[in-house]
């Protein structure tokens, strides 16, 4: 698509952007609702699950909240779930602990970890956190088998917290048998929905904010279209927003209208 637009409209940079810069990111009460539930779970050494629709926000308030983490007294483990086996979980943690281990035998590869994450507590003194994103893709054998990852001196040190974060049907993951061990570890839930109409504004007009843009370049009929077509979700929004201010500048117009927002439609799902 052309970058016109952003002449057009006088932008200093890409709007609607996944990687906004974290200074940027809008703290939404549901923002700050994860970092409170987030920092709990973390404070306890327990599990915390973190749901929402495709593209509400997850991924960004866990950045803002990570942010906002002392990297000195903490080291996130980031782990991006598969529908692999739990060797191959292990292995991404593994990795994401700096360690070179070749075996796979799982009692090899969890004593690695264990012993790791102890010299990070103990020795380091830095709290190791185990973040695993699309959690709702991950085997009911490695639910059930997760929680061990946990256990340090006979369960009774919290060494090592988990934040579990999916769609909308991982919270059905783990109700099922299997799970129980780990789901009786979850002390903090938090589940981002669709935005009401005048959040959503907020968030738009914050976004054009930082992209340089003073006036108000979208039609009141325009937010509500890109509310109605993005069905308060975030992801979608961008890009109809965005879809719409292309389709606005090649109109020639200055002013973002619902037929603009149309046609952005036309180019997403």
């Amino acid at each position: 698509m052309s970058e016109t637009y952003k002449a057009f409209f006088g932008l200093s940079k890409e709007p609607f952007v996944a990687n906004i810069p974290t200074q940027d990111i809008l703290v939404t009460p549901e923002v700050n609702a994860v970092a409170e539930r987030f920092k709990y779970a973390v404070r306890l050494g327990a599990t915390a699950l973190i749901t929402g629709e495709v593209g509400s926000g997850k991924s960004t308030a866990l950045r803002w909240v990570v942010n906002e983490l002392s990297p000195t007294d903490h080291k996130i483990l980031w782990i991006t779930a598969s529908s692999g086996s739990i060797l191959e979980f292990y292995r991404q943690l593994i990795s994401e602990l700096d360690l070179s281990v070749s075996s796979n035998s799982k009692a090899m590869l969890t004593r690695s970890i264990k012993t790791r994450v102890y010299e990070l507590v103990r020795e380091g003194r830095q709290q190791p956190i185990i973040v695993v994103d699309e959690a709702s893709l991950l085997r009911l054998e490695v639910f059930a088998e997760l929680h061990t990852l946990t256990q340090f001196d006979f369960d009774s040190k919290p060494w090592l917290p988990i934040v579990l974060v999916g769609q909308n049907h991982l919270v059905d993951r783990l109700i099922f048998r299997n799970s129980a061990p780990l789901a009786s570890r979850i002390i903090a839930r938090s589940h981002l929905s669709a935005v009401q109409p005048e959040a959503m504004k907020t968030y738009l007009d914050h976004h054009l904010k930082i992209a340089g843009v003073t006036a108000e370049i979208f039609s009141k009929e325009a937010y509500t279209a890109i509310f109605q077509g993005s069905g308060g979700i975030f992801r979608k929004a961008n890009h109809l927003a965005r879809g719409a201010m292309i389709a606005a500048a090649a109109d020639k117009k200055s002013t973002v209208t619902p037929n603009h927002v149309t046609v952005a439609s036309s180019e997403i799902f």
